[in-house]
């Protein structure tokens, strides 16, 4: 392991609870600040409170996942944004409520009809963690002119044509490209993953373990693998060491 690309684990976690947040820290910390560029509040300044009336609106596509769980968290303490999740089911609607998301909308239905009830016409960012090729012609819709989308997950084929007469923005977010390519701000990951226990052990962050599947064994790969296959999946879903 590259030291410049580690840290100490928060303090007040045991390790399984801390397993569950490195890789989602990384890739929910870069896709926010790194690829969004969405400016971080000051030090100290209150963001607990219900957010102002023109603040710009990020809506967190998949919010109950392991990625989403972490970005809510670092969107809503770290930032202005107004926040907005998706989720289908009351669990994983309370989940993202719990992270502090400011509210929830379900991805099954019309998203332009559930933001509009809560006052939203236009959202300035979507984070887009799951089933992007899906959504996409909603994402249009939705952005107000001159938005952006970052994306964590693969397909095939990703027809952005359609961003084009909004001029939006597509921002790709993989956490290994950093170490992949050896860049010169390699260490920025170590940087950011002590700065995420930090907020963690004053109680600012807390952890995504979702699931804990026992010690790692072919049988309980097995069934961490059938529930992450299964779509169900909340949080992060954890194996220990022997």
């Amino acid at each position: 392991m590259d030291a410049r690309i580690a840290a100490h684990a928060p303090a007040t976690l045991s390790d399984a609870q801390a397993a569950a947040l490195p890789l989602t820290a990384i890739t929910a910390w870069e896709l926010l600040f790194d690829r969004l560029r969405i400016p971080r509040t000051p030090e100290g300044a209150d963001t607990g409170n219900a957010p102002a009336a023109d603040a710009p609106v990020l809506l967190v596509a998949g919010g109950a996942g392991g990625v989403g769980s972490v970005l809510i968290q670092l969107a809503r303490q770290l930032t202005c944004l107004r926040v907005v999740a998706t989720a289908s089911r009351p669990a994983t609607r309370q989940w993202c409520l719990d992270m502090g998301a400011h509210g929830v909308i379900d991805h099954r239905q019309p998203m332009a009809p559930q933001l509009a009830a809560m006052g939203i016409g236009q959202v300035d960012h979507v984070a887009s963690l799951t089933h992007t090729a899906a959504h996409l012609p909603q994402y249009v819709e939705l952005l107000r002119p001159q938005g952006q989308i970052a994306v964590i997950d693969d397909m095939p084929v990703l027809d952005v044509v359609p961003l084009k007469r909004k001029s939006l923005s597509l921002h790709w977010e993989l956490m290994f490209t950093r170490s992949l390519f050896g860049t010169p701000d390699m260490d920025r990951q170590g940087a950011l993953l002590a700065e995420v226990a930090r907020l963690v052990d004053a109680g600012r962050l807390r952890t995504t373990l979702g699931t804990e599947m026992g010690t790692i064994s072919a049988a309980h790969l097995r069934r961490a693998h059938a529930l992450l296959e299964s779509g169900t999946a909340i949080g992060k879903v954890v194996l220990e060491g022997f």
